[in-house]
């Protein structure tokens, strides 16, 4: 009986011993790839954190690193191919393709664009003719000009009589407490904020001023080097990944949740109220998540030829695809 005995166990071992090979076997057949965030993680990443927390990538054979982007940015990374995907911008990838950067947009993460300028109500800004005679605190970009010298123009009100200033990387909160008057957001992170502290701001959302302005922002990103070479695994990132943000949709609460398990550092009540301000954003009126129409990117680029902020031959049907995306009702 004891001979038995030892000969069960061992035979139980040994199909034990195999089981732990076969699994580690199984994991070290992940591919593995990263994807670069375009500034500290926030609601706009959410569906990627929950994509890696719930096993989306795995189930797609991938092992995903998600990485901030350093001083390097998330489109020269990913254009250089030193990370396989990264989170971008409609007017960073459309830049990029005159200057013959193989960026491809392969899914828009929020539908329409929520960002535009911001001041304490305090001020009285209430709309671009209020710009005259204020401090504007921006980031240098020459597309800042443009746009801030569009909205007036439809108000008629003079650019000129407009100070322009280069914030760096100051928040909004810390610009509105110096000689800074207003600034570009997003309303979903920093508006949120806002209204937890209990400040209220006034707010000209570029959409209400130009369909034009209506851009894709943020986007996923990869270069035409990993389209071409290894689609199978770009189809199964953007899989996964659209998993990831429509588990968001539907549920805020738990994927805020997710998001501040993979950085406590955020604050809990913004993670939360940004969640649920973002959750209806994401998809709104397209027919499916990551969706793209080509007359968004061929607007957006006349906008900026017309507005001097892009030169050069752009072909809008080259910097993005919906080919990617799950095939709408395939889970």
């Amino acid at each position: 009986m004891k001979k038995w005995f030892f000969v069960l166990v061992a035979a139980l071992l040994t199909l034990v011993g195999c089981s732990e090979k076969e699994n580690k076997e199984e994991t070290s057949t992940l591919e593995k790839v990263s994807v670069v965030l375009d500034w500290t993680p926030n609601t706009n990443h959410t569906g990627l954190y929950v994509a890696k927390k719930l096993g989306y990538f795995e189930e797609q054979g991938l092992d995903v690193d998600i990485i901030l982007p350093g001083d390097a940015g998330a489109d020269q990374l990913v254009a250089s191919g030193k990370t396989q995907f990264g989170v971008s911008y409609q007017e960073g990838i459309t830049q990029a393709r005159v200057q013959g950067v193989p960026l491809v947009s392969i899914a828009a993460i929020i539908q329409h664009n929520t960002s535009g300028f911001a001041s304490d109500a305090s001020k009285g800004i209430t709309s671009p003719k209020d710009y005259e005679g204020k401090t504007y605190g921006g980031w240098g970009s020459p597309v800042e000009q443009a746009v801030l010298q569009s909205l007036m123009q439809k108000e008629q009100a003079d650019i000129k009589k407009l100070d322009i200033v280069n914030a760096g990387d100051l928040d909004f909160f810390t610009m509105m407490q110096k000689d800074i008057d207003f600034a570009w957001i997003y309303y979903a992170w920093t508006g949120i904020e806002a209204e937890l502290r209990g400040e209220k701001l006034n707010m000209q959302y570029l959409t209400d001023y130009s369909e034009q302005l209506d851009y894709y922002t943020p986007v996923l990103a990869t270069n035409e080097k990993m389209i071409k070479d290894n689609p199978d695994v770009v189809k199964a990132f953007v899989a996964a990944t659209t998993k990831g943000y429509e588990y968001a949709i539907e549920h805020p609460s738990e994927a805020a949740d997710i998001l501040l398990e993979a950085v406590p550092d955020l604050e809990k009540a913004l993670v939360h109220k940004s969640q649920e301000w973002l959750a209806n954003k994401y998809q709104d009126d397209a027919a499916q998540w990551g969706e793209q129409k080509l007359a968004v990117w061929e607007n957006y680029a006349d906008w900026m030829t017309k507005n001097n902020v892009l030169e050069g031959e752009f072909h809008a049907e080259q910097a993005f695809t919906n080919d990617f995306l799950p095939e709408k009702g395939a889970k």
